[in-house]
């Protein structure tokens, strides 16, 4: 058996996962729930991006959301192997959602309404471009840390993604003004991300309340299958610790060189990365060597099965 895990924002694409939904009946079945259960054309979206709304965070979450999971889905109709049946899962951000309907502990209807509102909070959360994000190439999570209480940097670590790289958030001024400093510092490369607002910070505290909030509508089902979340790389099969994770996500720190190194501790030897791109495959390769990854992406990549 294998973790299984699953992409967040940034990985989105135009056409990603339409091959399946145009080969795959469970594909089209998944697609079509989701679009039901949150009222958006999410396939026209995906395939016209008419005004770059795969590109708005409202829309890009739920369309990512439904493309792994019209992935999974036709895995899972076309395939009869106990390494596609997950032993742990784990999901980036956003992905996390995606993991919980992996392991049964959400509905696809109830996690497609909480993306649609967490989505359309996070875009709302500040004014637009007034707050950011950066990617850090060439130093850890630590030594990151470092520079910021050094220097009095009014930012903080967002995703901790590999040994070798670091996103921050803050405001955009603040944004600006550590360039220098990190690239004095020793980084290789700061790159400004083109996200609308500073994602895993202080700045997203308001919609996270709000979040929460919904979240304690929506009913969770115990799973015998442990998620590694986010907000404290634990891993937990607690429906309560699991929720407790999932509510503080949003404003805090996505610990994911921690919790690819806490899979370390277990049996588990394959990763399957399911959803658009490949980005998590590289992280996880930088971050340990333990494991065997393949990624599903693509029609073809169903190969990789046989």
């Amino acid at each position: 058996m294998s973790a299984i895990i699953f992409p967040g924002q940034g990985s989105q694409y135009t056409n990603m996962a339409i091959d399946f939904n145009d080969n795959f009946q469970a594909a089209r079945n998944t697609f079509q729930e989701i679009e039901d259960s949150t009222k958006i054309n999410i396939r026209k979206i995906i395939i016209e991006n008419q005004e770059d709304k795969l590109n708005q965070t409202k829309y890009t979450q739920i369309s990512i959301f439904a493309a792994s999971m019209a992935i999974y889905s036709s895995i899972l109709s076309q395939f009869d192997k106990v390494e596609i049946y997950p032993k742990i899962v784990l999901g980036h951000s956003l992905g996390e959602y995606s993991a919980l309907v992996a392991n049964k502990m959400l509905s696809i209807s109830n996690a497609s309404k909480l993306i649609k509102i967490r989505g359309e909070l996070m875009q709302s959360a500040i004014e637009p471009n007034s707050s950011g994000m950066a990617a850090i190439i060439g130093k850890n999570s630590s030594e990151i840390e470092k520079i910021i209480n050094k220097h009095n940097l009014e930012i903080v670590v967002a995703n901790d993604n590999s040994p070798l790289q670091v996103v921050i958030s803050g405001h955009i001024k603040d944004i600006d003004f550590a360039q220098s400093i990190f690239i004095s510092n020793g980084v290789k490369r700061y790159i400004k991300l083109n996200v609308s607002a500073a994602f895993h910070s202080k700045y997203m505290k308001k919609a996270q309340e709000k979040l929460i909030s919904e979240i304690d509508k929506i009913p969770f089902n115990f799973s015998s299958i442990p998620i590694i979340s986010n907000y404290d790389a634990n891993i937990n099969n607690d429906i309560d610790k699991v929720i407790v994770s999932l509510k503080y996500q949003m404003a805090n720190k996505v610990k994911w060189t921690e919790s690819i190194l806490k899979l370390e501790h277990t049996d588990i030897k394959n990763i399957i990365e399911i959803g658009p791109s490949k980005v998590l495959s590289g992280l996880v390769s930088r971050i340990s060597n333990k494991f065997d990854i393949i990624s599903i992406d693509k029609l073809s990549d169903l190969e990789k099965f046989n």
